[in-house]
């Protein structure tokens, strides 16, 4: 792919994202102030993706999901309400968005290919929505099946962005988790200047933090590659993945994709928390809506989310009212957030309820293997010290506070009693500041992971494997923007001499570019292909030229097309045609499917039953008229997984046919 056509895609997406939030901005100016400016980027993105959520759900083109922006976008031209004196001092949040998101396009040029860990899966689903734009979109692994089984709502904003912007999806894989983390810098950004008189760039270091194991891992030694891998590994059969890790791995997974949603909720709570009765009632409108769509929007996008920040918004909720309650003229107004935003965010996708079918959540269970209180330290340990530090003075004047910590300790959860430590330090110098409130939210997470698990398939010794993966994600968030706020705070209470304004946003964004870029890449680059492109298919050139061949033929299948082609096992090289272009096959990752479906969905069967395809012309066309497949692929793969190759020569018509890679068409 030429270069130029790649800067070409990269700055019609940036237009296109642009254009979302400037749409959206004047509408949103009057009742929210200067920060409506930081709140309409990730606003509009996810209106944008609701409105193209229900045109696929009817069935109508996605791209009129574009309309209403151009609507509020005419509106506010006609009305005047652009000009350089209102733009100009909002130009800080375009270049903290631009230079998170060049940063992770660096990272993404050096490490672009689609293979290994969940890659396979995460481009298969956005193919399959930018092929078949339709609600529920067509599961690429399991032909006749639908994503009902998962949640989708990421891919599905990417793979519309990519849809509207005419980039293929092999470059919208490598254009996501810059969005996310550009969103994602807005709204940490927005959140320190809400919160604090100086370095008000602080939480940003949330997103490039590492744990303590990685500084414990350098010192010790060892290849750098493998240091990133080791520091999500720390917990005995778990992961325990951090917000740069999961930027640097690459996979465009659900809880990536969310990441700037949860900060988003989290700048919107803040906010309300802070201006509740400064605002208005347009402002608090504004701000209610705006949460419904935020926590609406969680489940579809990473489900585990919601858990979290349905409570935390309750909470929120709860402690606005009560401040209401007991203002000179009591104030009754955030009695309607609380009974607004809960069952507005429910209706907002309520089809997605009503469609979903997976089987995946068991229940929850109690811990029986609590993580050793070394390792978790080894996690948490930065953040810990932060709130024990803080609270410090107060628990040496009152240690008996540390009795609930000691007794959870000799229940055998020393890690929980750590944790509620910490907690214990923040409560006993309690100022119900926002970042304390967090700080609980996070320990609080990090502390219930420790007693109890969400049950899934995996059993055996990986038991909790997910429930501290998915948790420690959200409680990364949590206590990383809380522990940097409360640094933020104590270093803005040391006299330092201040620097003027202008010398002052260049320092800023130079740490910006030194923080978020430099280190980033470095790290990336030293385990990167090679190569900088942003296809991330462009290897196949190299290493499976007949695969690489045929991929335009079969995009050009027309959607609801079934192709057979060998499959094997999770994170292997078959079911690659189906990966690559979103086309359906029989069956894919069957291990996925399985923990999606459960034991109904056959997938151990229709193994089997793509080997009969290709080994047994006997009954291989009763399968093939059995799932709607008309096409056959034939490549090397297939010839390496099926010695016996024998096909129903009578029924099939090769339509494709070089570099040894040949497609039959099934007309039986």
């Amino acid at each position: 792919m030429e270069v130029w056509v790649q800067i070409l895609y990269v700055l019609s997406w940036l237009i296109l994202l642009k254009f979302l939030q400037i749409s959206v901005y004047p509408a949103l100016r009057s009742p929210l102030g200067k920060l409506a400016y930081p709140i309409s980027f990730s606003g509009g993105v996810l209106a944008f993706s609701a409105l193209s959520w229900y045109l696929g759900l009817l069935r109508l083109p996605v791209s009129l999901a574009a309309l209403p922006f151009l609507g509020l976008l005419g509106w506010a031209l006609v009305k005047d309400r652009y000009s350089w004196e209102d733009l100009k001092p909002h130009l800080t949040w375009d270049l903290v968005f631009l230079v998170a998101f060049a940063a992770m396009l660096v990272v993404r040029l050096a490490n672009p290919t689609i293979i290994s860990a969940e890659k396979f899966m995460d481009h298969a689903f956005i193919a399959s929505i930018m092929r078949s734009p339709m609600v529920p979109p067509p599961d690429p692994w399991y032909a006749g099946g639908t994503m009902n089984i998962y949640y989708y709502g990421g891919y599905w904003l990417m793979g519309i962005l990519g849809t509207l912007t005419g980039v293929p999806s092999s470059v919208v894989f490598n254009l996501a988790l810059p969005t996310v983390l550009a969103l994602a810098a807005v709204n940490l950004y927005a959140i320190g200047d809400l919160l604090l008189p100086r370095f008000k760039w602080f939480p940003l270091l949330t997103l490039v933090l590492v744990n303590p194991a990685f500084l414990r891992f350098l010192i010790l030694g060892g290849d750098t590659a493998g240091i990133l891998w080791d520091t999500t590994r720390v917990i005995t059969n778990t992961i325990n993945e951090y917000t740069l890790f999961s930027f640097l791995w690459g996979d465009v997974h659900p809880h990536v994709l969310a990441i700037f949603n949860q900060v988003f909720i989290l700048l919107l709570l803040l906010i309300a928390l802070k201006c509740w009765y400064k605002i208005g009632r347009s402002g608090r409108i504004a701000l209610t809506a705006l949460v419904a769509l935020s926590l609406g929007s969680m489940p579809v996008m990473n489900t585990w989310d919601v858990l979290v920040y349905a409570p935390v918004t309750v909470l929120f909720g709860v402690l606005l009212l009560w401040d209401g309650l007991h203002r000179e003229e009591r104030d009754l107004s955030a009695l309607g957030f609380l009974l607004v935003v809960p069952p507005v965010s429910i209706l907002l996708y309520l089809p997605y309820y009503l469609q979903m079918a997976a089987t995946g959540y068991l229940g929850i269970f109690p811990v029986t293997t609590p993580s050793d209180p070394w390792e978790f330290l080894l996690v948490h340990g930065f953040f810990l010290a932060i709130f024990l530090a803080y609270g410090a003075k107060s628990l040496v004047r009152r240690p008996y506070l540390l009795l609930p910590a000691v007794l959870v300790a000799l229940a055998g959860y020393g890690s929980a009693a750590i944790a509620i430590a910490a907690g214990t330090a923040l409560l006993a110098r309690w100022e119900r500041r926002p970042e304390i409130l967090m700080a609980l939210a996070g320990l609080s997470i990090i502390t219930f992971t420790e007693v109890f698990y969400l049950k899934d398939y995996l059993g055996g010794i990986y038991y909790r494997m997910n429930s501290v993966f998915k948790f420690y994600n959200i409680a990364w968030i949590l206590m990383g923007a809380a522990a940097l706020i409360i640094v933020a705070g104590v270093l803005a209470r040391v006299r330092i001499p201040s620097i003027p304004e202008g010398q002052g946003k260049v320092a800023m964004v130079i740490s910006l570019v030194i923080l978020i870029i430099a280190a980033p890449a470095v790290l990336a680059i030293a385990s990167g292909s090679g190569v900088l492109t942003l296809d991330g298919l462009q290897y196949l050139e190299s290493s499976h030229p007949g695969d690489a061949a045929a991929l335009p033929f079969v995009r050009g299948l027309p959607p609801g097309t079934v192709i057979a082609e060998g499959a094997k096992g999770d994170y292997s090289y078959p079911s690659r045609i189906s990966s690559f272009t979103g086309v359906q096959t029989i069956i894919g990752w069957p291990g996925h499917e399985f923990m999606w479906r459960g034991a109904g969905g056959r997938t151990s069967a229709r193994i089997d039953e793509v080997r009969a395809v290709y080994e047994d012309p006997a009954i291989a066309t009763g399968i093939l008229r059995r799932y709607n497949a008309t096409y056959i692929y034939v490549g090397d793969t297939e010839r390496e997984l099926y010695s016996r190759l024998n096909l129903p020569a009578g029924d099939l018509v090769p339509v494709y046919d070089a570099q040894g890679v040949t497609i039959y068409r099934f007309t039986g």
